[in-house]
Formats: C-alpha cells, structure tokens, sequence
C-alpha cells in the first residue's frame, strides 16, 4: 500500500477475514516520510510546534485511504478503538473532530489513554469495518 506510511514492524496494515477488514493501528504519519503533521521538533526532539488537530485530520485521511485500498469505505466502518497520549489535553478537541467526520455513520468506540506510542505521535487508531 503505497498511499500510506510504512509500518513500524512486521505486520499488514490491513487484513481480511471473513466479511471484515481490520486495519493494524494507524497513526498520523504521511505516506513515503517519517514526517507526522502537525509536529516540529527540534535536533534534540524537543517540541518545536505542536498541532493535535492536525493529527486526527491525518490519521482519517489514513485510515480512508486504507479502507478504500482493502476494497472497503469510510462508511462501513463497525469499530473505533482510540489511542491517546494525553487524555486531559486532547478528548475534547478529538471529540469535536470525531463528530464532523462520522455524522452519519456511528461506529462503536472506545478511546483509552496510554504512556506513549512507538513515534512522537499523539493519537493511533484501530478500526473494524465491513467489506
């Protein structure tokens, strides 16, 4: 797949089973860079800028494009798992761009805050959908 960006390890951005795609966890980083919108740093990874909303536009552009590349779309997605660094910070911005994006079709959703993720991202994604 090559719209989307590399996976960290040794395993399928997306997978058929059954009647369902599941899509591995899908960060915001952009297809052929390690580079995560949204995010500078400097040469000590020292946050120069900092955009969250610009890392949840991202990560669903991402995790569009690996629906339609799996033979499978935006609207038959059944399951949302949510990883964020910063629960306090982010909630309510990700809450606010979750609703402009799933107006019509409702998942199911959890979202959990974690320690850290394997790059200086700020939001992950694990999503289910129908084929």
């Amino acid at each position: 797949m090559s719209n989307l960006p590399k996976p960290m390890g040794l395993y399928p951005m997306t997978r058929k089973a059954g009647g369902l795609i599941f899509l591995s966890g899908m960060g915001p980083r952009e297809a052929g860079t390690d580079n995560i919108p949204g995010l500078e740093m400097d040469k000590y990874a020292n946050y120069k800028s900092f955009d969250f909303e610009a890392q949840v536009h991202s990560v669903f552009k991402n995790v569009k494009i690996a629906l339609e590349e799996a033979g499978s779309s935006w609207d038959k997605i059944v399951d949302v798992t949510v990883f964020l660094v910063d629960m306090k910070r982010d909630f309510q911005t990700f809450n606010r761009i979750y609703a402009e994006y799933f107006k019509s079709n409702q998942p199911c959703r959890t979202t959990v805050e974690i320690n850290a993720l394997p790059s200086p991202i700020a939001i992950e994604l694990k999503v289910i959908a129908e084929v």
